[in-house]
């Protein structure tokens, strides 16, 4: 949202901002520079959206995970080597392989350090 008015001020403007408008402008402005804010917010808007999206396949790759694989994840994600995973977890090494590769599949990674990134990335997002 863009505010155009020919009566701002200062509080005024910074409510608008920090109610979630991308500009706060004041008449005379120049139809360059608002077209140039309208470009600007347009991209903001794009990026935004594009990060949204990403952050809800990722959701949904994570709810096709069976809570053995999250497990299995959760400790891959800590850094445990797949024995001690297969010890804590009282299965196999060999099972513990299969959950980890499926996981790595599902979540569209090749290494434990991308699966932590992708992790903490949804935490920050």
């Amino acid at each position: 949202m863009i505010f155009l008015t020919g009566h701002g001020d200062v509080p005024t403007a910074v409510d608008a901002v920090k109610r979630g408008a991308f500009d706060f402008c004041e008449k005379p402005f120049s139809d360059n520079a608002l077209v140039d804010r309208i470009e600007q917010a347009l991209v903001q808007s794009a990026t935004f959206v594009q990060a949204r999206r990403e952050v809800a396949q990722l959701r949904q790759r994570l709810g096709e995970l069976t809570e053995r694989e999250r497990d299995v994840m959760r400790l891959v994600v800590d850094g445990l080597p797949n024995k001690r995973i297969a010890d804590q977890l009282e299965i196999s090494v060999r099972t513990v392989e299969v959950h980890r590769a499926r996981v790595f599949d599902k979540m569209e990674v090749k290494s434990a350090v991308e699966l932590a990134n992708l992790l903490r990335d949804l935490q920050g997002g």
